[in-house]
């Protein structure tokens, strides 16, 4: 059995608008850790990507197997009083439709928000997955850093 495993990290702010879900965007220089390439520039359906594009949010699982997804997200400060957030399989509709799973929201802390989450799934190669975030405030909030991993273990076992 082998672990692959994708990690990415953006310290960039992230303008997310009130009311509306929006994926985290992820650079595709300075990459904590891809050598499997599940976040290239040239995506495996042909396209190419340019940071901050919709597809420089996706990660393309290198193998089928049990996916775990780790993010963390840090919020600024706000008048929010709940913020969002979702894992989501194919967010663009590029392999047969949005799929959203672990879905969070959560009244928010004095300051900044900062949430981590954890949750393990199936993942396919031809089926990208995301993170995306909302939030209720009156104007948009910035994320302030951001970070999403997916390790998959390709050896699941079958009776």
């Amino acid at each position: 059995m082998a672990l692959y495993v994708c990690s990415l990290i953006n310290n960039d702010d992230q303008e997310i608008q009130p009311d509306a879900y929006t994926l985290l965007k992820f650079p595709y220089v300075g990459e904590s850790y891809d050598p499997w390439g599940m976040h290239d520039a040239g995506q495996p359906d042909g396209a190419c990507s340019t940071y901050p594009d919709d597809r420089s949010a996706l990660i393309w699982p290198a193998v089928t197997g049990w996916g775990t997804l780790t993010a963390m997200i840090h919020w600024e400060g706000g008048d929010y009083t709940e913020v969002r957030d979702q894992y989501i399989r194919d967010p663009l509709n590029l392999a047969g439709g949005p799929d959203t799973t672990c879905t969070e929201h959560e009244a928010p802390n004095p300051g900044g928000q900062y949430r981590a989450k954890h949750h393990a799934l199936f993942v396919h190669p031809d089926t990208p997955v995301a993170i995306r975030v909302r939030h209720n405030a009156t104007s948009a909030k910035k994320v302030i850093h951001a970070q999403l991993k997916l390790a998959i273990e390709d050896g699941v076992a079958t009776p």
